[in-house]
């Protein structure tokens, strides 16, 4: 089951400042980390992540730099300040919604139950 378009998108910012929390990365290995985290659930792609890596560059939450890996030139990308506050609130708000939703399933009835029993 691969998770739906509204919930990877709602998602983004967090898993990537979450990535960036463990340290610094580049593009490809953050895009691994994320099939990893997920277990291949969720489905990124580059055109997906790097509008988001430069949308966090410019919100002051990430900043990129250069370096020479290999012999191969990699542009990686580290928190800022700014970035580590914001990953405490997208927890919170993570959270909030995990509990709200563990909630509504613990309190929902059996689907028979909920349809008078023709389910």
């Amino acid at each position: 089951m691969l998770v739906g378009k509204d919930l990877v998108a709602a998602s983004a910012t967090p898993l990537v400042l979450g990535i960036l929390a463990e340290g610094e990365n580049y593009g490809y290995a953050i895009l691994q980390r994320i099939a990893e985290l997920s277990d291949g659930r969720l489905d990124w792609s580059e055109g997906m992540l790097y509008p988001l890596l430069h949308r966090l560059e410019r919100k002051g939450q990430i900043e990129a730099f250069w370096s020479t890996d290999s012999g191969r030139r990699r542009k990686y990308y580290r928190l800022t300040t700014n970035g580590r506050a914001a990953i405490a609130d997208h927890r919170a708000q993570w959270d909030a919604v995990v509990t709200a939703l563990g909630r509504l399933t613990d309190s929902a009835p059996h689907p028979r139950t909920a349809l008078g029993g023709l389910a």
